[in-house]
């Protein structure tokens, strides 16, 4: 018993001092040699100085076994392994009285064995598993000397059955060759090998051993080392690394792209648009087969990375144009359905209004596309939708009707306030805001070519009467001015300033003076 708990402790200490890297169920064949020390259990085994001395080991001789073998799996847990080993089985004994040797027998062993090995443990680090098994073994008492003891001596040589029974633990060296390291028992069916036979009850003579080994394998078709579902053979076939599970480093395993995506394992991005099928799959949610999963005419990656448009929708603003269109025909904006921000959809001027995306203002008379279409219901492509001279623009500013051609020249019957005109403060120069106005009153003495007008200029009673007098002056005549620059006669044209003597309304607040400064264009002829 002793010996037991010896080669256990000692077998024990060697596990503890091997490296642990490896998986171990995935191999077809293996072959092996094995070297074991054996402790003889017989007749003369444990006998020492004191009689039945356990731990006096005076007995002992080197006793040694060497194996070849073949394995090969039955299953994932099971191996049958077939064993040809070649030994020596020896030892000596004693009396009380150490200088009475009474022996030494030396024994070649030969055993053949077939051993079924169990493996329930599916640990990556290591693969323990125990073992038993049956066969025969030839002995050869090829020396031995025994003084007169009791019992029948016997030197023959023969073969007889063994059965064998143990643990052990592999360890893997590299991807093909693992280390064994086993503890077991060798009964034999024969009293005989030690060279004495005492007796034909109980068990014959046997030994236990500690073996190590190395045992060279053969992967499997079906070995999956890198664990990505997909065996060796048809990883080699498909061309992806059986030790890496992710061939194309794009985040999907092989196993995943070939057997439920049907992706390319060896491009990370296989319908070349630039994302990787792992970002198709789980972040933009498009298709890595199809380079332009919405068939709008960009791919997924321009859609994404250049324009970021929705590469699940062919229309990503709903403006009612392709983001291909967009892009390379209309150079409108496929994120915003109103480029030009006039109120009107890219969609709507192209197909509809038929005006310029691009453009605000498509036909240039100071009315953006959507106030014409939307507010006023003019002609977003003709600045003067009547017609009548005027511009669009100019007839909504002053109030005239842009649909009525006929109101587009001012009546002159009476003093007409020409509102809207305006000047640098205490200045006389024209603003271009004011030359909008002016327009009406250039196409009426344009259309009556007879006439004579009089522009008279007016303000508020703010400064002394003599400066507003010379101020109302000095704005008629620019106004009289820009008229002659336009093409008017300079004399149908008479300029006049009334300074603050004709208020319209009484010069009482800000915005009653305001009213009083004013240019008025009044027929005198």
């Amino acid at each position: 018993m002793n010996k037991i708990l010896l080669l256990l402790t000692i077998f024990l200490s060697v596990l503890s001092n091997i490296p642990l890297n490896a998986q171990f169920k995935d191999w077809s064949n293996k072959i092996g040699i094995r070297g074991s020390i054996l402790l003889p259990e017989n007749e003369f085994a444990n006998f020492g100085f004191s009689g039945n001395d356990d731990f006096s080991f005076n007995w002992f001789k080197f006793s040694y076994t060497g194996e070849a073998f073949f394995g090969f799996k039955v299953s994932k847990v099971t191996e049958l392994q077939l064993n040809l080993g070649l030994g020596i089985y020896s030892g000596k004994a004693y009396f009380d009285d150490p200088d009475e040797s009474f022996g030494e027998y030396k024994s070649t062993l030969i055993p053949v064995n077939l051993r079924l090995r169990v493996s329930p443990w599916d640990i990556p680090e290591w693969n323990p598993y125990f073992y038993l098994g049956s066969g025969v073994m030839g002995f050869d008492l090829s020396e031995i000397r025994s003084p007169n003891v009791g019992g029948e001596h016997t030197d023959n040589a023969g073969w007889c059955g063994i059965f064998l029974l143990g643990v052990g633990a592999e360890f893997a060296l590299s991807n093909n060759i693992l280390f064994d390291v086993s503890l077991g028992s060798t009964f034999s069916t024969s009293h005989e090998l030690d060279g004495y036979k005492s007796g034909d009850n109980g068990i014959g003579d046997y030994y236990l051993n500690l073996g190590v080994g190395l045992s060279f394998i053969s992967e499997s078709c079906d070995s999956d080392k890198d664990g990505d579902g997909i065996g060796r053979c048809d990883e080699q076939k498909s061309g992806t690394d059986p030790h890496n599970p992710d061939t194309d480093n794009d985040g999907l395993s092989d196993g995943d792209e070939m057997l439920i995506y049907k992706t390319n394992p060896l491009k990370s991005d296989t319908d070349g648009d630039f994302l990787s099928d792992f970002d198709e799959l789980f972040t933009y949610k498009t298709d890595p087969l199809n380079a332009d999963t919405d068939g709008d005419g960009l791919s997924d990656g321009d859609e994404v990375l250049d324009y970021t448009t929705d590469p699940l929708k062919t229309d990503s603003d709903s403006d009612d144009l392709t983001d291909s269109d967009e892009v390379h025909i209309y150079k409108t904006l496929p994120t915003r359905s109103d480029t030009d921000g006039d109120g009107l959809s890219d969609g709507g001027e192209l197909h509809i209004y038929y005006n310029n995306p691009l453009n605000p203002d498509s036909d240039g008379d100071g009315l953006s596309d959507g106030d014409e279409v939307i507010n006023y219901g003019t002609d977003p492509n003709n600045r003067d939708t009547d017609g009548g001279t005027v511009s669009d623009f100019h007839e909504v500013r002053r109030g005239t009707d842009p649909f009525n051609a006929n109101d587009d020249i001012i009546k002159i019957d009476v003093p007409i306030v020409l509102e809207g005109i305006m000047f640098a403060k205490e200045k006389s120069d024209i603003t271009p805001e004011s030359e909008i106005i002016l327009q009406g009153a250039l196409e009426t003495l344009k259309t009556y070519t007879d006439i004579i007008v009089e522009i008279s200029g007016h303000t508020d009673n703010i400064g002394s009467n003599e400066q507003n007098m010379a101020l109302s002056q000095r704005r008629a005549d620019s106004v009289r001015f820009w008229l002659i620059q336009k093409g008017i006669e300079p004399d149908r044209i008479i300029a006049k300033g009334y300074g603050e003597d004709f208020p319209r309304v009484p010069n009482d607040s800000r915005e009653n003076r305001s009213l009083n400064r004013r240019i008025e264009f009044k027929r005198i002829k």
